[in-house]
């Protein structure tokens, strides 16, 4: 048989809804993964989702009659409110803090000369080998309040003023601790997108007398978007989820949806409000995907609109 008989007999087998070989050897390797998903994450997420609704005896029993109590609370109590507020500006600003931090590591790993591009390379990934715990606890000495911090004891001695400088257990804290954490989930994406580009639109935008930052704007910004949505989405799904940093460095002030979250079941033993946040903090992160995304789909629609006009 030819080989324009074989893919002719193969379309007509797809017409009619026959199975192919092929679809069948597809379907048997993707079986794994999706019992995978479905046993630790569909089955996980249902079985949450179901405890934010039910109501909790005073013996901890978890039953019926279902209640959006759990939601209300979170929602509209001023204490819950402000807690979802603080965890959207902390990963709003780690989020600002880490592409602009991102872009000039990024070009130097994209575009340097090779030494330079292993090193930068090798600066930024080497505190993901570092726990974050240590990571954290190092910020709690830069950051210290009193004159024993390693930030205030620069300042005495610089003599930039009496009164110690109280940032650590603060939003700003996790914030500053958040993008030595998240920065290289910001880098990588944006190299990558970087060196998909081709140098020579960066090199006739200069020839043609375009500064360089407006190159960067017009050229390098729109083309490497792909890696900072990427980037974006990753550290600000992360950031609003974190535990470990704020618990270490936010204190009081700085109370987190994923701090709150370990109290409510440690402390309060409160399950359903502790899934209603967890369920909260998923929502956040799927709004997040699908929000950028659905901007940069629009900015490319509208894109493709105002060439098509000319």
């Amino acid at each position: 048989m030819t080989t324009s008989a074989i893919h002719t007999t193969v379309g007509m087998e797809k017409a009619k809804g026959i199975a192919t070989p092929r679809t069948v050897v597809g379907v048997v390797l993707l079986l794994p993964a999706l019992a995978f998903l479905v046993v630790f994450l569909v089955v996980p997420s249902a079985i949450l989702l179901g405890y934010s609704v039910f109501t909790q005896n005073q013996t901890g029993d978890i039953s019926l009659p279902m209640t959006l109590s759990s939601y209300e609370r979170l929602i509209f109590s001023p204490a819950y409110r402000r807690v979802t507020m603080t965890t959207l500006r902390v990963a709003f600003f780690t989020s600002l803090f880490t592409s602009l931090l991102a872009y000039p590591l990024a070009m130097v790993i994209a575009y340097g000369r090779p030494m330079a591009s292993r090193i930068t390379m090798i600066l930024v990934v080497a505190p993901l080998v570092v726990s974050v715990i240590v990571r954290t606890y190092g910020w709690q000495l830069v950051l210290g309040n009193s004159n024993t911090g390693v930030l205030n004891w620069i300042l005495g001695t610089l003599g930039a003023g009496q009164a110690p400088v109280k940032v650590l257990y603060t939003e700003w804290a996790i914030v500053i601790a958040s993008v030595h954490v998240f920065l290289p989930l910001m880098v990588l994406p944006i190299a990558g997108s970087l060196g998909r580009i081709n140098p020579s639109l960066n090199e006739a935008a200069r020839m043609l007398g375009a500064p360089a930052w407006r190159a960067f704007l017009r050229i390098t910004l729109p083309l490497s978007v792909p890696g900072l949505v990427a980037g974006l989405t990753i550290v600000f799904s992360l950031t609003a989820a974190s535990y470990v940093t704020p618990q270490m460095v936010g204190g009081n002030r700085g109370l987190m949806l994923g701090v709150l979250l370990e109290q409510q079941i440690n402390t309060a033993f409160d399950w359903p409000m502790a899934a209603a946040i967890a369920s909260v903090m998923v929502a956040i992160a799927l709004i997040a995907n699908v929000g950028v995304a659905w901007l940069v789909e629009r900015r490319a629609a509208l894109r493709q609109r105002r060439s098509g006009a000319r």
